[in-house]
């Protein structure tokens, strides 16, 4: 018998795991990408908290999001004080909801 005949029928390509985006598979940005998900946009200091992680290490991963083209960052002001605010892109959220549809396949087998 070969290999063949052991291998079933499936065309390459078809697993949902190539639906998966490389760029959330980094727990951090997956993070904060879900937290923006339901809203129209986040403060920074929200974002932060939200996630659990620090300044530096939030900003390093927005910085990746944004290169991408899926999150968006406002700055301002609010008073005297400056703040930034975070916002999904529609390409961000057209990329999360199919990240999500790939983990629900594949999590149901």
């Amino acid at each position: 018998m070969t290999d063949e005949k052991l291998t079933p029928a499936v065309p390459r390509g078809s697993h949902p795991r190539h639906d998966l985006a490389p760029l959330l598979n980094a727990p951090v940005r997956l993070s904060v990408v879900a937290a923006l998900a339901p809203v129209q946009k986040a403060e920074f200091g929200f974002v932060r908290d939200l996630v659990e992680v620090s300044d530096s290490v939030l900003s390093k991963q927005v910085s990746a999001l944004e290169e991408a083209g899926w999150v968006a960052v406002d700055k301002g002001r609010v008073g005297r004080r400056p703040r930034t605010w975070l916002s999904l892109t529609t390409e961000g959220r057209a990329v999360y909801q199919k990240h999500l549809a790939a983990l629900r396949a594949i999590a149901e087998g």
